[in-house]
């Protein structure tokens, strides 16, 4: 690790810095941005296998979620996994020595509303037509999304590599719409892209709840998540879905999205965060829809034409780009340098 400050002191106040400046929205990702900045690790063991293991989890389980569609509807689905996979992050909190009350209970409601009812619920309904890996590279547009309602309802301008990467972005959509034919579902298309919508909300709404006073992440999407997932279930009630088929198949599909990929992929993003700038954990897990894209097309079968190709590779280069306009701030702020 090289340091460029001038004393000691130097870039421990950057490093605090940092955190302030993450806090404050700079960083276009998701919430988790909310905890401070560290410096690179000395030793990358424990971050990689990490980040391979969150990778694999958090990419696959877009095949899992299309394969529960076939014992449960998308609503009764949806409400399951999250309240399972919430029920698990509250366990989780004492073990961790993290508080379990954190109090602020409406907003917290609020947040549920639009991080797992709307985020979750349109996501797993876009599924029931839509192939999985259409579903990933759209849902994943929601850095793009942010920026905009950044610009729109905080007064946050577009800096830098942001603008490139919107174009990117914009020119991926276009590839993966394509207007000329309009591929794919339209339902699931809109869908996905409200998922999208409503991830970038809730990126907002949680800038707002820090601006407010400190909370604890993990805290903060566990209870969100369980707020939500009540109103899926009630969703999946109102909805009149057929009954839920308690296969053996829906219960390995179920444990594995709600256990593994909620709770320990949760878990494992918080420690990566602990453990590296959150430009280069970003920057990461750019992965992700990469292997959610090749997992279902393999196993689903899934067929992704020419111009599919084409939109996913412009807006991987748009995150790209975002990821790395987030770690260069970071350097800018904190005067650290990535390992060699």
């Amino acid at each position: 690790m090289n340091d460029t400050g001038s004393s000691n002191r130097g870039p421990a106040r950057a490093r605090g810095a940092g955190a302030r400046v993450c806090r404050r929205g700079a960083c276009p990702w998701p919430s988790v941005h909310a905890l401070s900045t560290p410096s690179m690790p000395r030793t990358w063991l424990g971050p990689l296998l990490a980040f391979v293991a969150l990778c694999v989890v958090w990419g696959y389980s877009w095949v899992l979620l299309k394969i529960g569609l076939l014992d449960a509807g998308p609503f009764s689905y949806a409400g399951l996994r999250t309240l399972l996979g919430a029920c698990a992050l509250l366990a989780l909190l004492p073990l961790l020595r993290r508080p379990v009350r954190v109090g602020r209970w409406r907003e917290l409601v609020v947040l549920g509303l639009v991080n797992t009812t709307g985020l979750v619920g349109c996501s797993q309904w876009a599924l029931v037509e839509g192939a999985a890996n259409r579903t990933s590279i759209l849902v994943y547009t929601m850095p793009f999304w942010t920026l905009i309602l950044g610009w729109r309802l905080l007064g946050e301008r577009l800096r830098g590599l942001q603008w490139p990467a919107v174009a990117a972005a914009a020119l991926g959509l276009c590839c993966v719409l394509n207007p000329a034919t309009f591929a794919g579902s339209p339902r699931s298309t809109l869908l996905a892209l409200g998922a999208a919508w409503f991830w970038a909300l809730g990126v907002i709404v949680v800038k707002r709840i820090q601006s407010r006073g400190p909370i604890d992440l993990l805290a903060l999407t566990a209870w969100q998540m369980f707020f939500g997932g009540l109103v899926l279930c009630a969703f999946a009630l109102g909805a009149d879905e057929p009954a839920v088929h308690w296969t053996p198949r829906f219960l390995t599909v179920l444990g594995v999205t709600a256990l593994v990929s909620t709770g320990a992929g949760w878990a494992l993003w918080v420690y990566l965060l602990h453990r590296l700038p959150a430009g280069t954990a970003s920057l990461m897990t750019l992965m992700v829809p990469v292997i959610a894209v090749i997992s279902s097309s393999w196993q689903l079968g899934e067929y992704l034409a020419a111009s599919d190709l084409a939109g996913i590779v412009a807006i991987v280069l748009g995150l790209a780009l975002l990821a790395v306009h987030a770690l260069l701030q970071h350097r800018s702020v904190t005067g650290t340098a990535a390992p060699e």
